[in-house]
């Protein structure tokens, strides 16, 4: 039997306007209600009219994609679709786990608005960097990784697709991993206009901190199970989430290994909840034959409810 997963974007997703057309609908309305009694009416404003550079700073960037990819979600759950799987891309996982039901909302925004705020904390500027490596094999990038450690702590931070690797770490070891990788056959090397290093060793005491904002909140058991970025295997127990969620930070997301995780389990169709098509386009290289839809706004929706109705 052909197994469905809603999968949620992560930090990068995000772009003025985005979720204007599912905020319309009763259930939108009441989610952007929420956001704004929680965390105020300038975080709905941000996302809503900008301007972009406010929205890109992770400490409203996590919270508002949260919200709109809820709020996908929330749609298709009314129209009676429900996901075998979930799992999300780095912050989308928290998205993945108000769909699976082992947090509430409301105390979602809560904890992704301060993880924002720690990650943007966590390492003075220009001291940490990231950058994506383009058209090497995953062992390759490591091995410059490994040969550029010598100059500070770098290593993957995003396993994306094949080809597709993120690094992270300190901003000489990390400018010398992209040369060395270059070196090594890589195609393009692009460094990425992000705050800190995220996913790297250097976020490790961010974690700590982290742990005391998520032990800070009730945690239930999952309706269904999520694939975790941080080992790409289900999440099945409320116990395991919170330290899942804190080893993410400083780990890397095997994103490419937890989409085979998941053709492994039967889906064969994967729905995009939220701003953008970044993780369509990662699937469609890791998996071509899959079924791909998106939910992020009215024409989308349309479209994935009623490909779904007819086949499931």
């Amino acid at each position: 039997m052909a197994k469905l997963a809603f999968v949620f974007p992560g930090q990068g997703s995000q772009y003025v306007g985005m979720g204007k057309e599912l905020f319309q609908t009763p259930i939108g309305e009441r989610a952007r209600e929420t956001a704004r009694d929680i965390l105020g009416s300038e975080l709905i404003a941000l996302i809503e009219e900008g301007p972009e550079e406010e929205l890109q700073k992770t400490v409203n960037t996590q919270p508002g994609i949260l919200l709109v990819s809820v709020v996908a979600w929330q749609l298709l759950k009314e129209a009676g679709i429900e996901p075998d799987y979930v799992a999300g891309h780095s912050l989308g996982e928290y998205s993945a786990h108000v769909a699976a039901g082992s947090i509430d909302f409301a105390d979602a925004l809560q904890v992704v608005r301060s993880r924002g705020e720690l990650m943007q904390a966590a390492v003075p500027n220009g001291e940490g960097g990231m950058a994506a490596i383009l058209g090497l094999a995953s062992d390759l990038v490591e091995e410059a990784c490994r040969r550029a450690s010598e100059q500070g702590i770098v290593g993957p931070a995003n396993y994306n697709c094949p080809g597709q690797v993120v690094i992270s770490g300190e901003k000489p070891a990390v400018d010398q991993a992209v040369m060395l990788a270059k070196e090594l056959g890589a195609k393009r090397a692009v460094p990425l206009n992000v705050s800190g290093p995220f996913h790297s060793p250097m976020m490790e005491s961010m974690g700590e901190e982290l742990r005391r904002v998520l032990e800070g909140v009730s945690w239930h058991p999952p309706c269904c199970p999520i694939i975790a970025n941080v080992d790409a295997k289900e999440v099945l127990r409320s116990e395991d989430i919170i330290q899942s969620l804190v080893s993410q930070v400083s780990g890397a997301v095997l994103w490419e290994q937890s989409l085979r995780r998941l053709l492994e389990l039967g889906v064969d169709t994967f729905v995009e909840c939220g701003p953008g098509k970044v993780l369509t386009g990662l699937i469609k290289k890791i998996a071509p034959d899959a079924h791909l839809l998106r939910v992020e706004d009215k024409a989308s929706l349309e479209k994935s409810l009623a490909y779904l109705k007819e086949s499931r």
